[in-house]
Formats: C-alpha cells, sequence, structure tokens
C-alpha cells in the first residue's frame, strides 16, 4: 500500500510542477517583455516617413515601452503571488 502513496505523491509533485512551469502570467509576461523589447528597439529612431504617418510621435517606442511594462507587470505578479499547490486532504488511517 505504502508504494501506490509514494507514486501518488510522485505524481501531484510532477502535476504541481507542471503548473507553475506553465502559469499562464509566465507566458503572457515573457512573451510581452521580448515584444517589448524588440519594438522599443526599433523605435528608437524611427525614420522621418514613419514619423510623419504618426504625427510626429514615436509610436513604435511607446508602444514598446508599454508591452516592456506590461510583460514586467505580469513577471512580477507571478514572482508576489506565486501558484501555490492545493491543500492536500488529511490521509485516513
Amino acid at each position: 500500500m505504502s508504494e501506490l502513496q509514494n507514486e501518488v505523491s510522485e505524481l501531484e509533485r510532477k502535476s504541481a510542477t507542471a503548473a507553475r512551469l506553465f502559469d499562464i502570467r509566465r507566458i503572457i509576461g515573457g512573451l510581452f517583455v521580448v515584444y517589448g523589447v524588440i519594438v522599443t528597439i526599433a523605435g528608437i529612431s524611427p525614420s522621418d516617413a514613419d514619423l510623419d504617418k504618426a504625427e510626429g510621435i514615436s509610436i513604435n517606442l511607446w508602444t514598446g515601452l508599454a508591452m516592456l511594462a506590461l510583460g514586467l507587470f505580469f513577471l512580477g505578479w507571478l514572482w508576489l503571488r506565486p501558484a501555490v499547490h492545493p491543500a492536500q486532504e488529511p490521509e485516513d488511517e
């Protein structure tokens, strides 16, 4: 019987690890940070044609910075409030 309990405990541990690894906040935050860096770099030195299209505003720079801030928000949220494993029910002996 203890072998079955050990196997169940191992599966619960793996499930909790997978849940933390694939937390949606990590995926969204990581993608927004990566894309935010790319768009911010593209917006650092806009061409005159790009500025004319956006009426003088460096839209890539501001959008990239906003994406970067949103991505860092999600990653900070994940760091401050990590996914917790649901409480286990007491075992009957």
